[in-house]
Formats: C-alpha cells, structure tokens, sequence
C-alpha cells in the first residue's frame, strides 16, 4: 500500500480491507452493510491492482481516496472512535472475516465496485456519470432518505461569486447580462440528476456544475433570490453503484449482505477469490 508520505507498507488483503471498511463507513452502521462494503472494497481492490497504476510506486495501491479509497490507522481509528473503540474494531474485523474472499465479478472478472454515500432515490447510470456504460452500474432504487446526514443541502452564491468561479475555470461565459439569465436549459437524467446546463451560452455536464460550485451531489436544482443563486441538493457523491446509506437502511429492513450486494450492482455474481 502506498502511503500518502510516498513510503510503501506491506499487509495482508484482510488488514488492508479493515483500514478501508473503517475510514469509508460509519462504524455505527448495521452488521450487513459493513459486510456489503467489506466485499465493494475486496473487489475494487483486485480491480485496481489489475490495473497495475501503482506499478511504478513498488504497490498494488495507494491510501488516497482520490484515486483508490478512503484509508485510516488503526490508531486514528481508536482515536475517533474513542470508549467504543474496542466494539467497532471488533465489529469491522467482522466484517472483513464474514466475507473472506468473497468477490463481486461480471464476466469471471473483478467488477468496478463504485460506492458513494446517498443517493436521492435512485443511483445513477455509469454512462451518466463517466460516459461509459457498465452493464452491473445501472440505475436502481435506492431507500435512503431523512435519517442521512445533510441528505439535503444548499450552496449559495452571489452573482459575482458565480462570475469569478467561471472565470477562475476559464469557461468563456458571458455573464455581462441579467444573473436571472444566466442559468438556462437545466436537462435532467433518468435517474433525476442534472445532465446539463447552461451557464452564460456554455454548457457543463452535471458533474462539471457539481464540482465548479462544490455541491454534494449532482441532484441539484437552481434559484436565484436577492442577487444570489442558491443551489439546492439532495444526497452526497457520485451516485455510480452501492448507496451506503441505502445499504443500511436495507440492512435495517432485513436485508442480508448479499442481497443488498445483488440490488445495486445488476446482475454481478459473488465468486471466491
């Protein structure tokens, strides 16, 4: 595993699987959504390795969760964690141990088990988000809802706001008339997330809105009140395969880990490693 310090530690599959199950998902969270995700990080694991981009660092891959995925300490783990530090190691090493090997392919091959926090009531479609399609990345209904964190947010801008991130970003708008007309031809996908919009005559994908005004999600709809544009979101992440939310309040409904496993990745089979 290659560290944020540029220093390479080797580990075996179940303790590096336990740092990623702890830092990606609230400790707090039901027995069998932290199963599901012990299996979403074991096959994306195997599917970056494949991929051999750390080849070249000496590592199969990296603590980054910008490029692979979210990684903490034991140690800093117990530190957040504080009195139940003891329970929650315990609970995720479970979880990591219940699945031992378990796999979600397509084809006989590793699958790109995507994850992201909540989504506003249905995932997306990986066409949708990174313009390919994936036929286990699929939209599908996902029961997250009011008990998720910020499930609903704003972002507010003033129009001189909008006007530097847009000249900051380079994106040749001109934005030298009304701010009321600058936003225009709001397009939606399937799933409910903005496909396109346009800002000054420039269109930006969903994604590309979501990121130039740093909004939680690409699910978002656009006021504009006393000179200011409000940007109001619902759910956090790219929206591409499992929920994490979802999964728990599927795990709270009764659902087991496989089952959660097979709703949000179509069609994809567990296998042994």
């Amino acid at each position: 595993v290659l560290q944020q310090d540029g220093t390479v530690e080797a580990m075996s599959m179940s303790d590096y699987l336990w740092r990623v199950v702890a830092a990606e998902m609230p400790a707090t969270f039901e027995g069998e959504a932290l199963r599901s995700q012990a299996v979403c990080a074991r096959t994306y694991s195997l599917w970056k390795m494949q991929a051999k981009s750390h080849e070249a660092d000496g590592a199969d891959i990296c603590a980054d969760s910008g490029c692979c995925q979210a990684y903490i300490a034991p140690e800093n783990a117990a530190q957040r964690w504080e009195e139940n530090a003891e329970a929650y190691t315990q609970k995720i090493s479970g979880a990591v141990a219940d699945t031992d090997g378990q796999v979600l392919t397509y084809g006989g091959s590793p699958i790109q088990a995507v994850f992201f926090s909540s989504a506003d009531g249905q995932t997306a479609d990986a066409a949708e988000v990174w313009g390919r399609s994936l036929p286990y990345l699929v939209p599908v209904d996902s029961p997250e809802g009011e008990e998720v964190p910020n499930y609903h947010s704003t972002v507010t801008l003033t129009a001189e706001e909008v006007k530097s991130l847009a000249a900051g970003a380079g994106l040749g708008c001109d934005l030298s008339g009304e701010p009321s007309a600058w936003f225009a031809n709001l397009t939606r996908t399937a799933s409910g997330r903005v496909d396109s919009v346009e800002l000054g005559g420039v269109s930006l994908s969903g994604g590309a809105a979501r990121s130039l005004f740093s909004l939680r999600s690409a699910s978002f709809d656009i006021s504009l009140a006393d000179g200011a544009f409000t940007f109001s979101v619902t759910g956090y992440g790219h929206g591409v395969g499992l929920s994490q939310y979802g999964a728990n309040a599927m795990a709270k409904a009764g659902s087991g880990w496989r089952e959660i496993l097979a709703h949000y990745y179509t069609g994809a089979e567990l296998q042994a490693a």
